[in-house]
């Protein structure tokens, strides 16, 4: 089954809200979490990472990169991390 991305999780979006933002691409106002475009460039997230273990609760996991194991959320960006490294697909 083929995963299926939103505009929240593409590089070229923008959050103007909770329920919008701003392609770069298209420079045009979308729904936060409308279905992403053939432009989509996925966003480098703590979900997306190889060393992020999900928790026991929906909207929680921990980083094993860190020696400290600590608590982040599936949807922190993770940009700017020097642990990230892309999960296989």
């Amino acid at each position: 089954m083929e995963q299926t991305y939103k505009n929240l999780d593409c590089r070229n979006y923008a959050p103007v809200d909770v329920a919008k933002g701003i392609c770069h691409v298209r420079k045009q106002i979308v729904l936060a979490d409308g279905e992403a475009c053939e432009m989509f460039e996925k966003l480098p997230k703590c979900k997306h990472c190889a060393k992020y273990t999900p928790g026991e609760e929906e909207y929680l996991g921990t980083c094993a990169a860190s020696p400290t194991r600590p608590m982040v959320y599936p949807d922190l960006i993770g940009v700017t991390c020097e642990w990230f490294s892309w999960k296989e697909a």
